[in-house]
């Protein structure tokens, strides 16, 4: 007689793992009257890699409507962008602020 040893088969659920993507975060230019716009748009192109028709239409959004939006990034991604534009702005002695906030 053979022995056949009885194994319970459980079937594993195909549970998909829902990952959260990170927040998001907006990277914005606030307006001052002392920033030259050609600085503004060679910010733009420097830092978010925009063209310079994409750069005049967000450095004129900032300049009527007071603030513009550079990108949506990450948090890490956000902060570096940030931290790059404010700390390149005082360099060339210009007042021009970056900020970040939440993208809802």
């Amino acid at each position: 007689m053979t022995t056949r040893n009885n194994r319970e088969e459980s079937v594993l659920e195909d549970k998909k793992n829902k990952l959260k993507s990170p927040p998001l975060y907006k990277v914005l230019l606030l307006n001052d009257d002392f920033t030259p716009m050609d600085f503004v748009v060679m910010v733009l192109q420097t830092f978010f890699f925009m063209n310079q028709e994409k750069a005049i239409q967000v450095m004129l959004k900032v300049h009527n409507e007071g603030t513009g939006i550079c990108g949506v990034y990450p948090s890490d991604i956000a902060m570096t962008k940030v931290k790059q534009v404010n700390d390149y702005s005082r360099q060339n002695q210009h007042p021009l602020k970056c900020v970040m906030e939440k993208n809802t």
